[in-house]
């Protein structure tokens, strides 16, 4: 996955005359984000070069998640078109980007931010950008421990929101944003243990409130994993000169782990199961880890099922399976 080319070019722009200064400040939300274990997508105090710095370090691999995510849902419900979204805890504006490129279709987003500074960063890129000459924009400043106000949207998303949140907290922004929901939530934080903790923690709130799970789960039950294991997935995303420069990588890549729930007030496409771990392919054999509406399954594909074969032969971490089934018209 790539960045947009606007969006692109709107980072370089704003860290313009800037770049050593935005290098060190990078380095050290790399330090203070690390031994956080990606609980907080990002400091809780922001100068103007902190929100600088978050605005290269952590928005391509915020941006990378989030889009996989709403493509997820795209896939869940491909006749669905959003007309506005509602992103909460909007940092530096990450979503309107994403879902922008998902659905080209959305005319009016409300981002609703705390820090001012962030918000300054997201309105400089978004105008950079030119995304805001073709969208109606709105930021309201806003903190989501003290209360905040928005009406209902089609496409609600918090990303890398609840981590930042106390307990509580969570359950009510989780409330809230269920609330304001007139088409789909989206819910995406770091695919670490603690962040996999959080998506489910929200998942199980959203349970029976009204809507369907629709990604990445293939049930509305309760979630089969279990002990030690989490449920997260995984986005590549090509960095720009700009990115490896700042995040003193050697690496033209860089693959972000993510957790996340999407709830629907409609039901979307079903699916027979999720691929959970990597796909391994052990002569003729593929061995799956699923996620399916009966639990999690381990199931190996021989070659002599050729047209099951073929799909776990191609299959992803993350996609479904089956895609689907051998009478059914591809």
């Amino acid at each position: 996955m790539d960045l947009p080319e606007p969006l692109r070019a709107a980072l370089e722009d704003a860290l313009q005359g800037s770049g050593k200064a935005a290098a060190r400040a990078s380095a050290d939300l790399s330090r203070r984000y690390r031994s956080s274990h990606g609980r907080s997508s990002r400091p809780l105090t922001l100068s103007d070069e902190d929100a600088a710095a978050y605005a290269v370090y952590r928005l391509p691999a915020t941006y990378a998640a989030i889009a996989a995510v709403l493509r997820e849902v795209r896939n869940r419900m491909p006749a669905w078109q959003p007309r506005t979204l509602l992103d909460v805890g909007a940092g530096p504006g990450t979503t309107v980007w994403a879902a922008t490129q998902v659905w080209p279709g959305i005319e009016a987003a409300t981002l609703v931010e705390r820090d001012r500074r962030m918000m300054a960063v997201g309105k400089r890129l978004l105008q950079d950008g030119r995304r805001s000459h073709s969208l109606a924009v709105e930021w309201r400043r806003a903190d989501l421990l003290g209360g905040w106000e928005a009406e209902p949207h089609d496409l609600v998303v918090a990303a890398y929101v609840l981590g930042e949140l106390p307990g509580p907290a969570r359950r009510e922004v989780v409330d809230g944003l269920r609330a304001r929901t007139g088409g789909v939530l989206a819910i995406v934080e770091p695919g670490t243990p603690l962040g996999f903790e959080l998506v489910r923690e929200a998942r199980d709130r959203l349970r029976g409130g009204g809507g369907s799970i629709i990604a990445p789960c293939p049930h509305d039950g309760t979630c089969p994993m279990a002990g030690g294991d989490w449920c997260h997935f995984a986005q590549r995303l090509n960095r720009s000169r700009l990115h490896r420069s700042v995040k003193a990588g050697s690496l033209a890549y860089e693959d972000e782990k993510f957790s996340y729930v999407a709830l629907s007030r409609t039901p979307g496409d079903a699916i027979a199961g999720r691929i959970v771990r990597h796909p391994q392919v052990r002569g003729g054999h593929v061995h799956l880890e699923l996620c399916t509406p009966a639990g999690l399954e381990h199931r190996i594909v021989p070659r002599r099922d050729r047209d099951l074969f073929r799909q776990a032969r191609d299959a992803r971490w993350g996609g479904v399976f089956p895609a689907h089934s051998a009478d059914e018209p591809r």
